[in-house]
């Protein structure tokens, strides 16, 4: 005789896996939001228009980027 495990007591043993999400997607979500406004409201042409959007995708790592340079880092 073996003693092999069950697959319902291997089923048991699993963890089950929990994410969470926090604030930082609405903070996120908003600041999308308000930087397309912000940018479409000032273009003067579609694709100054088109290339807001992708501004708006990217905004974070555009303070990200000028923080570090303001910090000297």
């Amino acid at each position: 005789m073996t003693t092999e495990a069950k697959p319902i007591e291997q089923e048991k043993r699993q963890q089950k896996v929990v994410y969470k999400t926090g604030a930082s997607e609405a903070v996120y979500g908003l600041g999308l939001i308000g930087a397309w406004v912000y940018y479409l409201t000032h273009a003067a042409t579609f694709w100054i228009g088109a290339v807001g959007i992708v501004k708006g995708i990217f905004w974070p790592a555009f303070v990200v980027y000028e923080l570090m340079k303001f910090f000297g880092m």
